[in-house]
């Protein structure tokens, strides 16, 4: 059995480092390598036979990784390390948005510490149909699905909607389920978290975090596309705006 691949978990939680220390290698004795090595070997990622081989996420391969994002970096000037395309895509989603990704490493770390990412079982769809995940990682995104699917959260939703007397349809396309459907499709609406994953962390979900949304709609909010985040329901409205005004429908 080989070593498995860095997932992007694993990327963003090196990368973090790696800015932290001003885009700057560490080496394996290095204090924040030995500890990173020792969080990745706790992931809920991969299979307990794969942490168990000999070198996996070891100080020397967490060393290595940040050599790779050192030297794959634009700034610097020496010959750069050969290193995977998703190390490349996450090279550039910590240049172009750094206080962001930085964050998301922040949530995975306190989620791995409290014990709450341990706890969330895989979800369906926490990687798509391409085999891709949200930039942050397939931990903050197992979080977010296992609380949009929380029946009593979607229930709170739902009667929130309806004490505000606003018809229960999609927030992105306002597709009415009851209208189309009647008595089958009354009452019913997908919930999504539109709190951005980088910045959710261990909070309890608020209702205003979530959106209602048809089942179209909620899947293009989830469609993964490398070194994206999942998109908010404004960012599917303006995507559909553009194409009808590109193709005139």
């Amino acid at each position: 059995m080989r070593i498995p691949a860095w997932t992007d978990d694993e990327l963003v939680l090196a990368g973090a480092l790696v800015v932290r220390n001003g885009w700057r290698e560490l080496r394996t004795r290095d204090r924040e390598v030995q500890e990173l090595s020792e969080l990745l070997r706790s992931l809920p990622l991969h299979a307990p036979e794969a942490r168990a081989l000999p070198g996996f996420r070891s100080p020397d391969s967490v060393s290595r990784k940040t050599t790779d994002f050192m030297t794959n970096h634009g700034a610097y000037a020496g010959k750069a390390t050969r290193c995977g395309r998703p190390t490349l895509i996450m090279i550039q989603a910590f240049t172009e948005r750094e206080a962001e990704m930085c964050q998301a490493a922040e949530a995975i770390t306190e989620g791995i510490g409290s014990g709450e990412l341990h706890l969330i079982p895989p979800q369906p769809d926490e990687v798509d149909e391409t085999g891709a995940t949200a930039v942050e990682g397939r931990l903050l995104v197992r979080r977010a699905l296992a609380r949009e699917r929380d029946p009593n959260l979607r229930a709170r939703k739902i009667e929130h909607v309806r004490r505000q007397g606003l018809p229960l349809r999609c927030d992105v396309c306002a597709f009415d389920f009851a209208r189309v459907y009647g008595e089958l499709g009354s009452g019913y609406i997908e919930v999504h978290h539109v709190t951005p994953l980088y910045v959710s962390g261990v909070r309890e979900t608020r209702l205003d975090d979530l959106a209602c949304l048809c089942a179209n709609c909620h899947r293009m909010c989830h469609r993964s596309r490398p070194g994206e985040s999942w998109r908010t329901p404004a960012a599917v409205r303006e995507l559909m705006r553009n194409s009808a005004e590109t193709t005139g429908h």
